[in-house]
């Protein structure tokens, strides 16, 4: 049995993600995991219900006591209100922070951003350690990233530093105001995944495409694709002048031609070219950012 153990939460745009973790050494172990995906009945709710269903049978099963609960989500914490969050349809509606609250009873419990979390795990516990100035990038589903500075996470001003999913590609597409999300429509899995189906005529993931790298239509629409991105990692090193890059995310299956071209793009652009370094946790990185978010509420 035992003693005590936190609750890590990671509420993604495709999956959820649970574990339960001993943080007694210098990284947490995992006691229990689960995972399901967010499509199913009841839409947002229906994720939430299903989530917290599942959350209880970990716990159960677990053993000892919960002393705290952490949980990571796509969009942005505001209140009690989450925004910036499409891929989930009825998502922004729900208010999870007190719908958490009022599920985990007293429990110390934290919830913020996923790739902020994500960013946080890789600060306390991965490549990004040690580090004062640095960024987390993360490739997957959708496309976010995490600035460090001075050794913290930064969250800016409405907790969305670092959305770059709405970085514009052109002067004069249309972006937020127009409801889109410009870099992220473009080059994230799930856009990928939509302009390869297009392109082919038969549904593909973004994974499958980066196999395909060498079909010369495939290879064009990535040398494309990854071009757009790698320039908008370069332009944010140049306006953050980070020590180290780590790149993160379910896309990172599809590392080596990734950091190739982002290390190009770095060396060609950025006056002090930073480290680059594929991220310790890859695609869990989001759900140990859960866990470290409970350790921080919890002490």
């Amino acid at each position: 049995m035992t003693p005590g153990f936190v609750l890590g939460i990671d509420f993604g745009g495709t999956k959820v993600a649970l574990a339960t973790m001993d943080t007694a050494g210098p990284v947490p172990r995992v006691l229990g995991r689960t995972r399901l995906p967010t499509a199913g009945p009841g839409g947002a709710q229906g994720v939430l219900r299903r989530s917290l269903a599942a959350a209880g049978e970990l716990v159960a099963g677990t053993g000892g006591a919960l002393t705290g609960v952490g949980v990571a989500t796509i969009g942005v914490v505001d209140g009690e209100r989450i925004r910036l969050a499409p891929t989930v349809p009825g998502w922004e509606d729900l208010d999870l922070p007190r719908l958490l609250r009022k599920e985990f009873g007293g429990l110390p419990l934290r919830i913020d951003n996923d790739v902020k979390a994500a960013t946080a795990a890789e600060l306390r516990w991965g490549r990004l350690s040690g580090v004062s100035s640095g960024l987390y990038l993360n490739i997957g589903t959708g496309l976010g990233a995490g600035i460090v500075a001075g050794g913290r996470v930064v969250p800016g001003a409405h907790g969305a530093a670092g959305e770059i999913a709405y970085l514009l590609r052109t002067p004069d597409e249309p972006g937020f105001a127009a409801g889109r999300a410009p870099l992220e429509e473009h080059v994230s899995g799930a856009a990928l995944a939509s302009r390869g189906a297009q392109l082919l005529g038969a549904p593909v993931s973004a994974a499958a495409l980066f196999a395909r790298w060498r079909e010369p239509q495939v290879r064009s629409l990535l040398d494309e694709s990854v071009s757009a991105l790698a320039a908008a990692v370069a332009n944010l090193c140049i306006a953050l002048d980070p020590e180290r890059v780590v790149v993160g995310g379910g896309l990172m299956g599809a590392g080596r031609p990734l950091l190739k071209r982002f290390r190009t793009a770095l060396d060609a652009a950025v006056p002090f070219p930073p480290e680059l370094t594929p991220a310790r946790f890859v695609d869990e990185a989001a759900l140990y950012g859960a866990v470290s978010l409970a350790m921080d509420v919890r002490s």
